[in-house]
């Protein structure tokens, strides 16, 4: 445990510094993937690790140490870990505990909301209009889920750019991207360091629906016209109340096309060719993962003899 117990605190320090990259570089289903996997195995290791130090403070009180049959003199002097350190570690496991667990019942209960609002919205092909000048439109989860658009968007946007709208929609619903938001903001209470990985999702989930859009009309230029159409209308006008905050309180934001990631980056990127898979990054990826598992699993072995070896006494 000396170095070991270490390497995912550390990780995650250095991880965030790889959020920009991994979201503007890579093909965004990629993006979304490795990065939601990052913060989610990041904030596991991170909060195995404080627990595993203050484990190390634990066994030094006589009183815990005795209903474990350990010799708390051994462990304070074969423990190369200072009491101080367990103590911070101890409090920010708690911290990292709490907010996680707040977190995951938050998302639960704004799932079940959702799921709700959406069976009871009559559909046409899973399509609900909403009569409202307001120019709105988002994907709620639900099973099976619902596409809620405004009549204000609908007049915003002309019958190409409405195909478009239900596209990037769709695409939320079919592959589960309030699902992507949610882990990885599991990952980022647990540890708050691995925020910025938390934020990216938001916007490569954004990026990799408007990849979606423009595979299905092979028109990049009008999607990324239609996205900043759509974002503009939206900004100017107030938003749909208690449904799409229902749907986007799981996303932890407000509506897909207006606000969630910056929409200058995504016209941008469309406007661009198409990102490629950048396999040098996610063989990075990767090995920081690798990295952090294996160092969590070798300090929870060196925990493990030096419980046997004051056990012995």
């Amino acid at each position: 445990m000396h170095i070991a117990v270490y390497v995912p605190l550390l990780l995650s320090l250095l991880a965030p510094f790889g959020a920009r990259p991994l979201s503007e570089r890579c093909e965004p289903r990629l993006a979304t993937w490795l990065l939601t996997t990052s913060s989610l195995v990041l904030g596991a290791a991170s909060t195995i690790s404080l627990g595993l130090l203050t484990a190390t403070g634990l066994i030094r009180v006589p009183q815990l140490a005795d209903l474990g049959d350990w010799s708390s003199n051994s462990a304070r002097r074969d423990d190369p870990t200072q009491l101080s350190i367990a103590l911070i570690a101890g409090l920010l496991l708690g911290g990292a505990v709490l907010a996680a667990a707040r977190m995951l019942w938050r998302r639960v209960r704004t799932l079940a909301a959702a799921a709700m609002d959406a069976a009871c919205m009559p559909a046409r092909d899973g399509l609900v209009v909403v009569d409202d000048d307001s120019a709105d439109a988002y994907a709620l989860p639900g099973l099976p889920g619902r596409i809620v658009v405004s009549t204000g968007m609908l007049h915003t946007l002309d019958e190409t750019e409405h195909n478009i709208l239900l596209a990037h929609e769709r695409a939320h619903l079919t592959a589960h991207h309030y699902a992507f938001v949610a882990l990885a903001q599991l990952g980022a209470a647990a540890n708050p360091l691995l925020r910025p990985l938390a934020t990216a999702v938001t916007y490569t989930i954004e990026r990799w629906a408007d990849e979606n859009a423009a595979t299905s009309t092979g028109d990049r230029k009008r999607v990324a016209r239609t996205v900043g159409k759509a974002a503009l209308a939206a900004h100017r006008t107030p938003a749909l109340a208690r449904a799409a905050g229902a749907a986007l309180g799981i996303l932890g934001r407000r509506g897909p096309l207006a606000s969630a990631g910056p929409v200058p980056r995504r016209v941008a990127a469309l406007l661009a060719p198409p990102p490629g898979r950048h396999p040098t990054l996610a063989a990075a990826t990767a090995a920081v993962l690798t990295a952090a598992t294996l160092a969590t699993a070798e300090a929870a072995h060196d925990l493990h003899l030096l419980l046997r070896t004051i056990g012995a006494w």
